[in-house]
């Protein structure tokens, strides 16, 4: 089981993450794609990395766009897990969003 990070905690890991926020005690972020194609392919990859972690996005998709949460509901708020998650998430990412 993962600790939840302390407020601080969070706020410094968020300066090193782009286009993320802190919404209440998850991260978020909206992707947007150049299709539905696109969105739902990298969809499928970052599935992939979220099984292999054992920690699965709270995710929403409508069309191009990804809208994401993630928390890890063991600890009671945000882990580096979530971090973790993030950054694979933006790697996936890189070069296909708009």
């Amino acid at each position: 089981m993962s600790t939840a990070l302390s407020e601080a905690e969070v706020s410094l890991a968020l300066e090193q993450l782009t286009q993320w926020q802190r919404s209440g005690d998850k991260l978020a972020r909206t992707y947007r794609f150049k299709d539905f194609v696109d969105a739902f392919g990298w969809m499928s990859s970052v599935a992939l990395v979220a099984e292999s972690m054992n920690h699965h996005p709270e995710w929403r998709n409508v069309y191009a766009t990804v809208e994401v949460e993630l928390t890890s509901h063991d600890a009671g708020g945000i882990t580096d897990r979530d971090f973790k998650l993030a950054k694979a998430m933006d790697r996936l990412a890189a070069g296909r969003t708009r």
